[in-house]
């Protein structure tokens, strides 16, 4: 077989084949779903990959899930050179002779978010909330906020409605605010600014003082090392909202690649 590779370009053609094959096997591993992988591998000339050595590896996916509850809309990342154990990739897997980065972009679906708040990884930390600064309003008892939507804007801004569950009662709350990242990793809603004209007047107060808390929960939720893909860390340099889509524009530290089998 390997007489193949080197022979004519038809044979080191096919190798290539073989790593785009192994490679779209083992990134597929990464998800709980996956509507479609497409892996391009450039290696000129192509007897190099016989030395493990490629210019360039992209990934391009779409329709991706996450953990079974984070839906992703598209997901892409481009390698420069990269250097792989050949031999791996003929046992069907892939092994990185050292970690690599690739410049990365995520695109989200205001429906794929607002399908994340329903998550119980993300559920556990919006309910029966025992804080002090929360509690004092429910006589004591755990608070818990419920039926969160939000809605993208422009100019990197969205609105967050909720309810939160109080003894006596549920109180809506309503926020807009504008996105932000810290330390390339911590998604920020900056800014936060009360939205009353949805609330009645007579919760408009108390609706106010916990629209606050939730928005300083929030800044405490989302981290990406929370959803750090198998071998793959995902860091952000900057993000937009365009129509209904987030996009997130930054890079990947690949450590290690799924085993495809």
């Amino acid at each position: 077989m390997l007489g193949g590779f080197t022979a004519n370009n038809p044979g080191t053609d096919f190798g290539e084949r073989m790593l785009n094959t192994v490679a779209s096997q083992s990134l597929r591993h990464l998800f709980s779903e996956c509507e479609s992988i497409d892996v391009t591998i450039r290696c000129n000339p192509s007897s190099k990959l016989l030395q493990g050595s490629i210019d360039s590896f992209q990934m391009k996916g779409r329709g991706l899930v996450i953990r079974r509850d984070f839906y992703v809309d598209e997901m892409s990342f481009e390698t420069d050179a990269v250097s792989i154990d050949f031999g791996s990739v003929l046992g069907g897997n892939i092994r990185l002779r050292q970690p690599t980065q690739a410049v990365a972009q995520v695109v989200l679906t205001e429906a794929g978010i607002n399908r994340a708040f329903t998550a119980e990884l993300v559920k556990k930390r919006l309910q029966k909330l025992d804080t002090p600064e929360l509690m004092q309003f429910s006589g004591g008892e755990p608070v818990s906020f419920e039926a969160v939507t939000v809605q993208l804007l422009p100019n990197d801004r969205l609105t967050i409605d909720a309810k939160v569950e109080l003894p006596n009662g549920s109180v809506p709350i309503s926020l807009s605010t504008t996105l932000g990242v810290e330390k390339r990793r911590r998604i920020l809603f900056q800014d936060p600014q009360f939205e009353a004209a949805e609330i009645p007047a007579h919760l408009q107060g108390l609706s106010e003082i916990l629209t606050a808390q939730f928005a300083e929960i929030l800044n405490n939720m989302v981290d990406l090392d929370r959803f750090d893909l198998d071998g793959v860390m995902l860091r952000i340099n900057r993000l937009e909202t365009q129509g209904d889509r987030l996009i997130f524009s930054g890079y990947a530290q690949i450590e290690r690649f799924p085993k495809g089998n």
